[in-house]
């Protein structure tokens, strides 16, 4: 079973760069590309968030239209940057993103995975949050999968990663403890998964791992000084394929949207190691 995963798509109207630079667009259209042509293909695709700029009904229309080329199944997740509305309406096909209540939380299967998808959004803010409603939510899935191998994604980060304006708008630390306390009463929770931080992070959490991943465009600048600006890099954009084979645990790959030369071979035609 693979499952991939990609955040912080960013998209913009069409022709619209984000902070007047990036073309978000055409980088998910390369990592869309970059997942049709996997081999073997991912069993499905979930985005943690972020999958506009401005939550507008025009950006998800054109979101629309970038995802329909992609080959595989996929899930829309809800970050800062999204409207939970504006999503349903736009995606108004899709039964998961109807919950019956405000939030935009679900669960699907991917094999023998059961994922919980987390709405950790506060309207109007940057930083999230978990109010009772959606712990509650969360706890019932959980004891409901207790014999099943699960994984939770939220978008945003319920950890310190040390990049300073970063924590700054991470989960409410109040919630992040209350979710750590309920994760670490089901140890089947193979991982937790979050984006918004648009970088590669990895860190115990509630006795398993959490994980962010990079944005399929721009990514937050590494700086972990205690007053490092708020600025992006456009280092290479990447996606995680989650890989679960029934027996052991998780295992993650971290995966670079654009190609690069090779592969080349380490042994030649009579098996000898190439010096």
């Amino acid at each position: 079973m693979l499952l991939a995963q990609i955040s912080d798509l960013h998209i913009k109207p069409p022709g619209a760069l984000a902070y007047g630079r990036v073309d978000t667009a055409t980088a998910l259209a390369r990592c869309i590309a970059r997942l049709n042509a996997l081999a073997p293909r991912p069993d499905a695709v979930l985005a943690t968030g972020d999958l506009v700029d401005r939550g507008t009904p025009e950006e998800y229309r054109y979101l629309r239209t970038l995802l329909d080329t992609l080959e595989i199944p996929y899930y829309l997740m809800v970050g800062n940057h999204d409207a939970r509305e504006a999503l349903r309406e736009v995606f108004a096909d899709r039964p998961e993103l109807r919950t019956g209540d405000e939030f935009v939380h679900y669960a699907f299967d991917v094999g023998p995975l059961r994922v919980l998808a987390l709405d950790s959004i506060v309207p109007g803010q940057s930083a999230g949050d978990l109010c009772d409603a959606r712990l509650r939510w969360l706890a019932g899935e959980l004891d409901a999968a207790r014999r099943r191998p699960v994984v939770v994604a939220l978008h945003h980060p319920p950890f310190v990663c040390g990049i300073a304006h970063m924590d700054d708008l991470r989960l409410a630390p109040a919630a992040a403890a209350r979710l750590e306390a309920l994760i670490a009463r089901h140890p089947n929770v193979e991982r937790v998964l979050c984006g918004h931080v648009h970088r590669s992070i990895f860190t115990r959490f509630g006795g398993t791992l959490a994980s962010a991943v990079p944005s399929t465009a721009h990514q937050v600048t590494l700086d972990l000084s205690r007053d490092g600006d708020s600025s992006f890099s456009m280092e290479p954009p990447a996606f995680a394929l989650h890989r679960y084979d029934g027996h052991g645990p998780l295992v993650t790959h971290h995966a670079y949207v654009d190609g690069a030369a090779g592969p080349y071979p380490f042994h030649d035609d009579t098996g000898e190691l190439i010096a």
